[in-house]
């Protein structure tokens, strides 16, 4: 990728603010379709909170499970229990979802450029990255967990649990 140097010295949760405080700037300065009702603007805090908590209890999961949380770090363990089993990434999924969140709180159409691009650095550029080094580590047992799980949402079929 052409921002691999930059990419590497970029972790996912710095990029979530990056993302969120440029997605809050761009709907105040250039609002477009907006501004939303107030009200309408406020439901923005459920995905924000929900995103966050999905986030954060990824990352408690690994954390129990005593692995690496660390994206450019080899893994150490498989989590597939918890978020895991409805998503290979809960905690890309969590900071999309709380982006999302950020835009309709902004209340511009503006602000979506914050989760669009968190979305596609994750899914062209970190998670591909990680998915290798599973596949690596794991090898079978990281392709039946990705063949049950899907990428971002959903449920293929049932998955062996390992971890809390």
């Amino acid at each position: 990728m052409l921002f691999d140097p930059l990419m590497r010295r970029l972790l996912p949760p710095q990029l979530f603010l990056l993302c969120g405080a440029g997605a809050t700037a761009l709907g105040l300065a250039l609002p477009v379709a907006g501004p939303l009702a107030t009200a309408a603007r406020l439901a923005g805090a459920v995905p924000l909170v929900a995103g966050i908590a999905l986030s954060k209890h990824g990352s408690d999961l690994f954390g129990r499970s005593r692995t690496n949380i660390k994206t450019f770090d080899d893994p150490d363990v498989l989590v597939t229990g918890g978020p895991f089993g409805f998503t290979r990434n809960p905690m890309y999924l969590g900071f999309t979802v709380a982006l999302v969140g950020v835009g309709v709180l902004v209340g511009s159409m503006s602000a979506v450029i914050g989760p669009t691009v968190f979305w596609l650095l994750a899914d062209r550029w970190y998670i591909p990255l990680e998915e290798r080094r599973m596949a690596a580590t794991f090898g079978a047992d990281y392709e039946r967990y990705r063949s049950a799980v899907p990428r971002w949402i959903g449920r293929r079929r049932p998955v062996q649990h390992s971890t809390p």
